[in-house]
């Protein structure tokens, strides 16, 4: 099972958390083993698109969060997290992130 989302735009300077929740993919009891990030682009240019990720992905519940950093400016990029479960379920969800320009 994949689904989408499109995550509020993130700002070039702005350090933030983004999360993907697999409630209504998991049975009763059932748990997140592991958990990955890994995000590429979708539009634009990033040689470095991982450069986005910072540190590892973190699960809470049926909650997976990462933490999200720097990027190119007006870049879109898809950040595609990947779950196996105590039920054996390997699955995925994933983002689509824009990076904007600061405040001012």
């Amino acid at each position: 099972m994949s689904s989408r989302a499109i995550l509020d735009p993130k700002l070039l300077g702005e350090t933030k958390t983004i999360t993907f929740d697999f409630t209504s993919s998991l049975a009763i009891g059932e748990t997140i083993s592991t958990q990955t990030v890994t995000a590429s682009t979708y539009s634009g240019t990033d040689a470095v698109p991982s450069g986005v990720i910072s540190g590892a992905a973190s699960a809470s519940g049926t909650v997976v969060s990462q933490k999200i950093t720097g990027g190119v400016l007006g870049v879109m990029y898809e950040l595609l997290c990947q779950i196996t479960t105590s039920l054996g379920q390997t699955l995925q969800q994933s983002a689509f992130l824009a990076v904007v320009p600061d405040l001012l």
